[in-house]
Protein backbone atom coordinates (compact mmCIF):
# COMPACT_ATOMS: atom_id res chain seq x y z
CA UNK A 1 0.00 0.00 0.00
CA UNK A 2 2.92 2.15 0.54
CA UNK A 3 4.79 4.45 -2.21
CA UNK A 4 5.15 4.13 -5.35
CA UNK A 5 8.06 1.82 -6.93
CA UNK A 6 7.13 0.95 -10.72
CA UNK A 7 9.85 -2.33 -11.15
CA UNK A 8 8.75 -3.83 -7.69
CA UNK A 9 4.81 -2.51 -8.48
CA UNK A 10 5.13 -4.39 -11.25
CA UNK A 11 6.13 -7.88 -10.07
CA UNK A 12 3.89 -7.54 -7.47
CA UNK A 13 0.92 -6.60 -9.93
CA UNK A 14 1.84 -9.51 -12.01
CA UNK A 15 2.35 -12.01 -9.36
CA UNK A 16 -1.43 -11.40 -8.40
CA UNK A 17 -2.46 -11.13 -11.87
CA UNK A 18 -1.07 -14.74 -12.77
CA UNK A 19 -2.78 -16.16 -8.95
CA UNK A 20 -5.74 -14.92 -9.10
CA UNK A 21 -6.33 -14.83 -12.51
CA UNK A 22 -7.25 -18.74 -12.54
CA UNK A 23 -9.81 -18.48 -9.96
CA UNK A 24 -11.79 -15.21 -11.13
CA UNK A 25 -11.09 -16.15 -15.58
CA UNK A 26 -9.50 -13.32 -16.08
CA UNK A 27 -5.63 -14.33 -16.93
CA UNK A 28 -5.01 -12.56 -19.91
CA UNK A 29 -7.04 -9.59 -19.16
CA UNK A 30 -5.58 -9.40 -15.74
CA UNK A 31 -2.04 -10.26 -16.88
CA UNK A 32 -2.46 -7.03 -19.74
CA UNK A 33 -3.05 -5.07 -16.65
CA UNK A 34 -0.24 -5.83 -15.06
CA UNK A 35 1.87 -4.96 -17.85
CA UNK A 36 0.64 -1.69 -17.78
CA UNK A 37 3.06 -0.91 -14.69
CA UNK A 38 0.72 0.51 -12.52
CA UNK A 39 -1.97 2.15 -15.06
CA UNK A 40 -4.62 -0.48 -14.68
CA UNK A 41 -6.57 -1.68 -11.33
CA UNK A 42 -6.13 -5.61 -11.29
CA UNK A 43 -7.51 -8.81 -8.99
CA UNK A 44 -9.06 -8.00 -5.75
CA UNK A 45 -6.03 -7.09 -3.03
CA UNK A 46 -5.89 -8.38 0.41
CA UNK A 47 -6.92 -5.71 3.37
CA UNK A 48 -5.24 -5.60 6.44
CA UNK A 49 -7.47 -7.71 8.30
CA UNK A 50 -10.35 -9.50 8.15
CA UNK A 51 -13.57 -7.75 7.15
CA UNK A 52 -17.20 -8.57 6.52
CA UNK A 53 -17.44 -5.39 4.28
CA UNK A 54 -16.11 -6.10 0.61
CA UNK A 55 -17.60 -3.08 -1.09
CA UNK A 56 -18.98 1.05 -0.16
CA UNK A 57 -22.02 2.71 -0.74
CA UNK A 58 -20.75 6.58 -0.29
CA UNK A 59 -24.51 8.47 -0.03
CA UNK A 60 -23.81 12.23 -0.02
CA UNK A 61 -26.63 14.77 0.49
CA UNK A 62 -25.23 17.92 -0.50
CA UNK A 63 -26.02 21.29 1.12
CA UNK A 64 -26.15 20.29 5.34
CA UNK A 65 -29.24 18.64 6.14
CA UNK A 66 -30.39 19.51 10.21
CA UNK A 67 -29.64 17.29 12.43
CA UNK A 68 -31.80 18.71 14.92
CA UNK A 69 -34.76 18.09 12.31
CA UNK A 70 -33.63 14.71 11.20
CA UNK A 71 -32.20 12.51 13.61
CA UNK A 72 -31.11 14.40 16.70
CA UNK A 73 -34.26 15.85 18.23
CA UNK A 74 -34.05 18.27 21.05
CA UNK A 75 -36.79 19.08 22.90
CA UNK A 76 -35.45 21.71 25.04
CA UNK A 77 -35.31 23.81 22.03
CA UNK A 78 -39.57 24.02 22.13
CA UNK A 79 -39.01 24.82 25.76
CA UNK A 80 -36.52 27.58 25.24
CA UNK A 81 -37.65 29.32 22.03
CA UNK A 82 -36.83 32.39 21.34
CA UNK A 83 -33.45 32.26 23.63
CA UNK A 84 -30.51 34.22 22.35
CA UNK A 85 -27.49 31.76 22.35
CA UNK A 86 -23.92 32.33 21.22
CA UNK A 87 -21.80 30.00 19.41
CA UNK A 88 -18.15 29.51 18.33
CA UNK A 89 -19.52 29.96 15.11
CA UNK A 90 -22.54 32.30 15.55
CA UNK A 91 -21.89 35.50 17.87
CA UNK A 92 -24.92 36.78 20.04
CA UNK A 93 -27.55 38.63 18.24
CA UNK A 94 -30.90 39.50 18.57
CA UNK A 95 -31.70 37.93 15.19
CA UNK A 96 -29.69 34.54 16.49
CA UNK A 97 -32.51 32.59 18.61
CA UNK A 98 -33.21 29.25 19.44
CA UNK A 99 -35.79 27.64 16.84
CA UNK A 100 -37.46 24.78 17.75
CA UNK A 101 -37.80 21.61 14.85
CA UNK A 102 -40.91 21.68 12.98
CA UNK A 103 -40.88 18.16 12.23
CA UNK A 104 -42.45 15.58 14.53
CA UNK A 105 -39.74 13.10 15.88
CA UNK A 106 -40.91 8.82 16.14
CA UNK A 107 -39.30 5.82 17.42
CA UNK A 108 -38.71 3.46 15.56
CA UNK A 109 -37.63 -0.61 15.55
CA UNK A 110 -36.65 -2.48 18.54
CA UNK A 111 -33.97 0.11 19.25
CA UNK A 112 -36.48 3.01 19.39
CA UNK A 113 -34.26 5.39 17.59
CA UNK A 114 -36.11 8.42 16.72
CA UNK A 115 -36.03 10.15 13.05
CA UNK A 116 -38.03 12.73 12.14
CA UNK A 117 -40.97 12.54 9.82
CA UNK A 118 -38.67 13.51 6.94
CA UNK A 119 -37.11 10.42 7.40
CA UNK A 120 -40.05 8.11 8.24
CA UNK A 121 -39.38 5.65 5.43
CA UNK A 122 -35.76 5.40 6.86
CA UNK A 123 -36.91 4.72 10.44
CA UNK A 124 -38.29 1.71 9.19
CA UNK A 125 -34.97 -0.18 8.62
CA UNK A 126 -33.72 2.07 12.16
CA UNK A 127 -32.27 -1.49 13.49
CA UNK A 128 -30.02 -1.99 10.34
CA UNK A 129 -28.45 1.96 11.23
CA UNK A 130 -25.68 3.43 13.11
CA UNK A 131 -26.94 7.15 13.74
CA UNK A 132 -23.66 8.95 14.61
CA UNK A 133 -24.77 12.35 16.28
CA UNK A 134 -21.11 13.83 17.45
CA UNK A 135 -19.89 14.41 13.99
CA UNK A 136 -17.56 17.68 13.38
CA UNK A 137 -15.75 19.39 10.96
CA UNK A 138 -13.13 22.33 10.31
CA UNK A 139 -14.85 24.64 7.52
CA UNK A 140 -17.90 26.63 7.95
CA UNK A 141 -18.73 26.68 3.75
CA UNK A 142 -20.05 24.54 1.33
CA UNK A 143 -17.05 24.13 -1.18
CA UNK A 144 -14.20 23.26 1.45
CA UNK A 145 -16.85 21.26 3.83
CA UNK A 146 -17.88 19.22 1.04
CA UNK A 147 -13.92 18.62 0.19
CA UNK A 148 -13.27 17.22 3.63
CA UNK A 149 -15.93 14.70 3.80
CA UNK A 150 -14.37 13.55 0.39
CA UNK A 151 -10.90 13.89 0.82
CA UNK A 152 -10.07 13.99 4.26
CA UNK A 153 -8.72 17.70 3.22
CA UNK A 154 -10.78 20.96 3.30
CA UNK A 155 -8.00 23.35 1.76
CA UNK A 156 -5.82 21.65 -0.78
CA UNK A 157 -7.60 19.01 -3.09
CA UNK A 158 -6.44 15.33 -2.20
CA UNK A 159 -7.73 11.85 -3.83
CA UNK A 160 -11.53 10.96 -3.06
CA UNK A 161 -12.12 8.33 -0.54
CA UNK A 162 -13.55 6.37 -3.08
CA UNK A 163 -9.98 6.73 -5.35
CA UNK A 164 -8.11 5.49 -1.82
CA UNK A 165 -10.46 1.97 -1.94
CA UNK A 166 -9.80 1.31 -5.64
CA UNK A 167 -6.20 1.98 -4.78
CA UNK A 168 -5.85 -0.46 -2.09
CA UNK A 169 -8.62 -2.90 -2.75
CA UNK A 170 -8.66 -2.99 -6.60
CA UNK A 171 -11.62 -4.39 -8.42
CA UNK A 172 -14.06 -7.54 -8.95
CA UNK A 173 -15.09 -6.78 -12.64
CA UNK A 174 -12.50 -5.54 -14.74
CA UNK A 175 -15.40 -4.99 -17.54
CA UNK A 176 -16.62 -1.94 -14.92
CA UNK A 177 -14.85 0.85 -13.20
CA UNK A 178 -13.75 0.18 -9.32
CA UNK A 179 -15.45 3.14 -8.49
CA UNK A 180 -18.62 5.21 -10.24
CA UNK A 181 -19.75 7.95 -9.01
CA UNK A 182 -23.95 8.25 -9.77
CA UNK A 183 -24.32 12.05 -10.22
CA UNK A 184 -27.23 14.16 -11.95
CA UNK A 185 -25.44 17.87 -11.22
CA UNK A 186 -22.27 18.58 -9.62
CA UNK A 187 -21.90 19.07 -5.91
CA UNK A 188 -20.04 21.71 -4.68
CA UNK A 189 -15.98 21.68 -5.52
CA UNK A 190 -17.19 19.74 -8.60
CA UNK A 191 -15.25 16.61 -10.26
CA UNK A 192 -12.50 17.20 -7.21
CA UNK A 193 -14.57 15.06 -5.02
CA UNK A 194 -14.12 11.83 -6.96
CA UNK A 195 -10.90 12.69 -8.67
CA UNK A 196 -7.64 10.30 -8.19
CA UNK A 197 -5.26 13.82 -7.85
CA UNK A 198 -1.97 12.48 -7.58
CA UNK A 199 -3.03 8.49 -7.38
CA UNK A 200 -3.07 6.83 -10.47
CA UNK A 201 -5.40 8.35 -12.64
CA UNK A 202 -7.70 4.83 -13.21
CA UNK A 203 -8.67 5.07 -9.90
CA UNK A 204 -10.63 8.04 -10.49
CA UNK A 205 -14.32 7.89 -10.21
CA UNK A 206 -16.41 7.76 -13.21
CA UNK A 207 -19.13 9.61 -13.37
CA UNK A 208 -22.78 8.26 -14.68
CA UNK A 209 -25.24 10.89 -15.55
CA UNK A 210 -28.64 9.70 -15.10
CA UNK A 211 -30.92 9.24 -18.43
CA UNK A 212 -31.35 7.87 -21.27
CA UNK A 213 -27.58 7.60 -22.37
CA UNK A 214 -25.46 7.63 -18.61
CA UNK A 215 -22.65 6.68 -20.66
CA UNK A 216 -22.17 8.55 -23.89
CA UNK A 217 -20.72 6.62 -26.72
CA UNK A 218 -21.32 3.62 -25.32
CA UNK A 219 -22.69 1.38 -28.18
CA UNK A 220 -20.23 0.34 -30.24
CA UNK A 221 -20.59 1.86 -34.08
CA UNK A 222 -19.22 -1.44 -35.53
CA UNK A 223 -21.66 -3.69 -36.88
CA UNK A 224 -19.44 -6.75 -37.46
CA UNK A 225 -17.73 -8.89 -34.60
CA UNK A 226 -14.95 -10.48 -36.31
CA UNK A 227 -14.34 -6.51 -37.64
CA UNK A 228 -14.45 -5.65 -34.26
CA UNK A 229 -12.11 -7.93 -32.93
CA UNK A 230 -9.69 -7.96 -35.63
CA UNK A 231 -9.33 -3.71 -34.62
CA UNK A 232 -9.01 -4.54 -30.93
CA UNK A 233 -6.37 -6.75 -30.96
CA UNK A 234 -4.63 -4.43 -33.09
CA UNK A 235 -5.16 -1.57 -31.14
CA UNK A 236 -4.13 -4.03 -27.98
CA UNK A 237 -0.36 -4.71 -29.52
CA UNK A 238 0.12 -0.83 -30.53
CA UNK A 239 -0.61 0.11 -27.02
CA UNK A 240 1.21 -2.57 -25.70
CA UNK A 241 4.36 -1.74 -27.95
CA UNK A 242 3.60 2.60 -26.88
CA UNK A 243 3.41 1.82 -22.99
CA UNK A 244 5.96 -0.29 -22.73
CA UNK A 245 8.56 2.41 -24.51
CA UNK A 246 7.08 4.75 -22.05
CA UNK A 247 6.79 2.80 -18.44
CA UNK A 248 6.97 5.78 -16.32
CA UNK A 249 4.11 7.32 -18.20
CA UNK A 250 1.30 6.97 -15.93
CA UNK A 251 -1.38 8.97 -17.69
CA UNK A 252 -0.80 6.93 -20.65
CA UNK A 253 -1.32 3.73 -19.75
CA UNK A 254 -4.06 4.54 -17.29
CA UNK A 255 -5.66 5.82 -20.76
CA UNK A 256 -4.92 2.46 -22.42
CA UNK A 257 -6.27 0.46 -19.03
CA UNK A 258 -9.56 2.91 -19.64
CA UNK A 259 -10.15 1.59 -22.79
CA UNK A 260 -9.97 -2.13 -22.05
CA UNK A 261 -12.29 -0.91 -19.88
CA UNK A 262 -14.48 0.57 -22.29
CA UNK A 263 -14.33 -2.04 -24.24
CA UNK A 264 -16.00 -4.05 -21.93
CA UNK A 265 -18.50 -1.82 -20.55
CA UNK A 266 -20.17 -1.87 -23.73
CA UNK A 267 -21.10 -5.11 -22.96
CA UNK A 268 -22.14 -5.51 -19.66
CA UNK A 269 -23.04 -1.61 -18.87
CA UNK A 270 -25.87 -1.34 -21.21
CA UNK A 271 -27.25 -4.55 -18.28
CA UNK A 272 -26.52 -3.19 -15.54
CA UNK A 273 -28.87 0.37 -16.73
CA UNK A 274 -31.27 -1.75 -17.57
CA UNK A 275 -33.90 -1.44 -14.99
CA UNK A 276 -36.82 -2.84 -17.32
CA UNK A 277 -35.35 -6.01 -16.26
CA UNK A 278 -36.59 -5.29 -12.59
CA UNK A 279 -40.18 -6.50 -11.48
CA UNK A 280 -42.51 -3.76 -10.60
CA UNK A 281 -42.62 -4.94 -7.25
CA UNK A 282 -38.90 -4.24 -7.03
CA UNK A 283 -39.32 -1.09 -8.46
CA UNK A 284 -42.15 -0.21 -6.15
CA UNK A 285 -40.06 -0.60 -3.42
CA UNK A 286 -38.02 2.38 -4.30
CA UNK A 287 -40.84 4.23 -5.49
CA UNK A 288 -39.24 4.59 -8.96
CA UNK A 289 -42.03 3.93 -11.53
CA UNK A 290 -41.44 1.87 -14.81
CA UNK A 291 -39.76 3.11 -17.05
CA UNK A 292 -37.75 5.82 -14.98
CA UNK A 293 -33.68 5.78 -15.40
CA UNK A 294 -33.39 9.09 -13.92
CA UNK A 295 -35.07 9.83 -10.20
CA UNK A 296 -32.83 9.36 -7.10
CA UNK A 297 -35.20 6.01 -6.77
CA UNK A 298 -33.99 4.57 -9.96
CA UNK A 299 -29.98 6.12 -9.21
CA UNK A 300 -30.42 3.69 -6.11
CA UNK A 301 -31.40 0.92 -8.32
CA UNK A 302 -28.49 1.23 -10.17
CA UNK A 303 -26.22 1.36 -7.71
CA UNK A 304 -27.38 -1.57 -6.37
CA UNK A 305 -26.68 -3.28 -9.69
CA UNK A 306 -23.25 -2.26 -9.88
CA UNK A 307 -22.64 -3.00 -6.49
CA UNK A 308 -23.75 -6.98 -7.00
CA UNK A 309 -22.00 -6.55 -10.41
CA UNK A 310 -18.25 -6.35 -9.08
CA UNK A 311 -17.89 -2.31 -8.65
CA UNK A 312 -15.60 -1.65 -5.38
CA UNK A 313 -17.07 1.80 -4.70
CA UNK A 314 -20.42 3.37 -5.76
CA UNK A 315 -21.28 7.14 -5.10
CA UNK A 316 -24.83 8.37 -4.98
CA UNK A 317 -24.83 12.29 -5.26
CA UNK A 318 -27.71 14.37 -4.51
CA UNK A 319 -28.17 16.95 -5.57
CA UNK A 320 -25.83 19.74 -7.05
CA UNK A 321 -24.56 22.96 -5.78
CA UNK A 322 -27.86 24.45 -5.72
CA UNK A 323 -31.16 23.56 -4.64
CA UNK A 324 -30.41 21.03 -2.34
CA UNK A 325 -30.70 21.23 1.82
CA UNK A 326 -29.00 24.44 2.24
CA UNK A 327 -32.52 25.67 4.43
CA UNK A 328 -31.43 29.14 4.87
CA UNK A 329 -34.55 30.82 4.44
CA UNK A 330 -37.38 28.01 5.41
CA UNK A 331 -36.86 24.41 6.81
CA UNK A 332 -39.60 23.31 5.20
CA UNK A 333 -37.23 22.96 2.28
CA UNK A 334 -36.21 20.28 3.82
CA UNK A 335 -39.29 18.56 2.82
CA UNK A 336 -39.29 18.06 -0.69
CA UNK A 337 -35.40 16.98 -0.69
CA UNK A 338 -36.56 14.64 1.81
CA UNK A 339 -39.65 13.19 -0.19
CA UNK A 340 -37.03 12.51 -3.04
CA UNK A 341 -34.70 10.63 -1.22
CA UNK A 342 -36.05 8.82 2.00
CA UNK A 343 -37.95 6.01 0.52
CA UNK A 344 -35.49 5.17 -2.66
CA UNK A 345 -32.91 4.94 0.73
CA UNK A 346 -34.88 2.61 2.40
CA UNK A 347 -36.25 0.47 -0.33
CA UNK A 348 -32.01 0.33 -1.31
CA UNK A 349 -31.35 -1.15 2.21
CA UNK A 350 -34.32 -3.32 2.99
CA UNK A 351 -33.16 -4.73 -0.82
CA UNK A 352 -29.62 -5.18 0.24
CA UNK A 353 -30.57 -6.89 2.86
CA UNK A 354 -33.05 -9.44 1.47
CA UNK A 355 -30.24 -10.07 -1.59
CA UNK A 356 -27.85 -10.87 1.23
CA UNK A 357 -25.88 -7.89 0.17
CA UNK A 358 -26.19 -5.84 3.34
CA UNK A 359 -24.00 -8.13 4.82
CA UNK A 360 -20.46 -7.29 3.18
CA UNK A 361 -21.71 -3.71 1.90
CA UNK A 362 -20.75 -0.88 3.96
CA UNK A 363 -23.71 1.92 3.28
CA UNK A 364 -22.73 5.50 4.30
CA UNK A 365 -25.03 8.16 4.28
CA UNK A 366 -23.37 11.55 5.04
CA UNK A 367 -23.62 15.60 4.27
CA UNK A 368 -20.86 17.72 4.56
CA UNK A 369 -22.14 19.72 7.82
CA UNK A 370 -25.42 20.02 10.14
CA UNK A 371 -27.13 23.47 11.16
CA UNK A 372 -27.80 25.64 13.41
CA UNK A 373 -30.15 24.71 16.47
CA UNK A 374 -30.82 28.65 16.04
CA UNK A 375 -32.88 30.96 13.50
CA UNK A 376 -31.88 34.74 12.01
CA UNK A 377 -35.25 35.07 10.43
CA UNK A 378 -37.84 32.69 12.31
CA UNK A 379 -37.65 30.02 9.72
CA UNK A 380 -34.53 28.86 8.49
CA UNK A 381 -31.00 27.93 9.90
CA UNK A 382 -27.00 29.11 9.17
CA UNK A 383 -24.25 26.40 8.34
CA UNK A 384 -23.14 24.74 11.38
CA UNK A 385 -19.74 22.45 12.07
CA UNK A 386 -19.48 22.14 15.37
CA UNK A 387 -22.09 19.24 14.99
CA UNK A 388 -23.71 17.43 13.05
CA UNK A 389 -25.45 13.60 12.04
CA UNK A 390 -24.20 10.56 9.61
CA UNK A 391 -25.28 7.25 9.57
CA UNK A 392 -23.11 3.96 8.75
CA UNK A 393 -25.13 0.39 8.16
CA UNK A 394 -24.18 -2.91 6.75
CA UNK A 395 -20.75 -4.46 7.12
CA UNK A 396 -19.79 -5.19 9.81
CA UNK A 397 -21.71 -1.97 11.75
CA UNK A 398 -23.57 -2.37 14.91
CA UNK A 399 -27.37 -1.31 13.55
CA UNK A 400 -30.19 0.43 16.07
CA UNK A 401 -27.69 2.41 17.63
CA UNK A 402 -26.91 5.98 18.29
CA UNK A 403 -23.26 7.08 18.60
CA UNK A 404 -22.30 10.44 20.47
CA UNK A 405 -24.24 12.89 21.77
CA UNK A 406 -24.61 16.59 21.77
CA UNK A 407 -26.00 18.81 24.40
CA UNK A 408 -29.43 19.52 25.10
CA UNK A 409 -29.41 22.25 22.18
CA UNK A 410 -27.70 20.04 19.74
CA UNK A 411 -25.38 23.12 19.68
CA UNK A 412 -22.28 20.94 20.98
CA UNK A 413 -20.50 17.77 21.16
CA UNK A 414 -20.89 15.86 25.05
CA UNK A 415 -19.96 12.39 24.57
CA UNK A 416 -17.65 10.21 21.65
CA UNK A 417 -17.28 13.46 19.32
CA UNK A 418 -16.37 12.23 15.88
CA UNK A 419 -14.59 14.27 13.37
CA UNK A 420 -14.38 13.49 9.34
CA UNK A 421 -11.06 11.50 10.07
CA UNK A 422 -12.59 9.75 12.35
CA UNK A 423 -15.19 8.61 9.98
CA UNK A 424 -12.92 7.95 6.97
CA UNK A 425 -10.84 5.51 9.08
CA UNK A 426 -14.05 4.05 10.46
CA UNK A 427 -14.91 3.39 6.99
CA UNK A 428 -11.68 1.73 5.86
CA UNK A 429 -11.36 0.02 9.30
CA UNK A 430 -14.58 -1.61 8.26
CA UNK A 431 -13.32 -2.73 4.30
CA UNK A 432 -10.41 -4.55 6.06
CA UNK A 433 -7.89 -1.49 6.40
CA UNK A 434 -5.64 0.09 8.38
CA UNK A 435 -6.17 3.72 7.24
CA UNK A 436 -2.65 4.69 8.81
CA UNK A 437 -1.27 2.18 6.01
CA UNK A 438 -3.31 2.89 3.24
CA UNK A 439 -0.74 5.80 1.76
CA UNK A 440 0.93 6.81 -1.49
CA UNK A 441 4.33 8.52 -1.90
CA UNK A 442 4.29 12.19 -3.42
CA UNK A 443 6.54 14.27 -3.85
CA UNK A 444 8.38 13.11 -0.96
CA UNK A 445 5.96 12.62 1.29
CA UNK A 446 3.45 9.75 2.37
CA UNK A 447 -0.24 10.88 1.51
CA UNK A 448 -3.21 8.82 3.33
CA UNK A 449 -6.78 9.76 3.01
CA UNK A 450 -6.91 10.61 7.21
CA UNK A 451 -3.39 12.51 6.85
CA UNK A 452 -2.23 12.51 10.34
CA UNK A 453 -5.21 11.96 12.28
CA UNK A 454 -8.62 9.62 12.41
CA UNK A 455 -9.46 6.69 14.91
CA UNK A 456 -11.85 4.23 14.41
CA UNK A 457 -15.08 4.07 16.36
CA UNK A 458 -14.56 0.65 17.89
CA UNK A 459 -18.30 1.38 19.68
CA UNK A 460 -19.76 1.19 16.27
CA UNK A 461 -18.45 -2.33 15.19
CA UNK A 462 -20.56 -5.71 15.60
Amino acid sequence: MAGHWPIDRRRFLTGSATLAAGALGLRRQLAFAAQLNGGGVVAPQMGHHPAKAQRLLFIFLTGGFSHVDTFDPKPRLAMDQGRELATRQLRASPNAKLMPSPFKFTSHGQSGLPFSELFEQLGSVADDLCVIRSMHTDIVEHFQATLAMHTGSSTVPMPSIGSWVSYALGTFNPNLPPYVVLCEHLPYAGAQVFDSNFLPPVHQGVRIVPGDEPIPDLKSPIASGTLAQLEQRMLDDVNRAHAELRPDDLNLTARSASFATARGMMQAAPEVFDLGRETPETLALYGAEPGDNKSFAAQCLVARRLLERGVRTVELIDTGSGNNWDAHGDMQDHRPKAARVDRALAGLIHDLKRRGLLDDTLVAICTEFGRTPTTFNGKGREHFIDAFSCLLAGGGVRGGMGYGETDEYGMQVVRDGCHVHDYHATILHLLGLDHTRVTYRYAGRDFRLTDVHGRVLDAILA
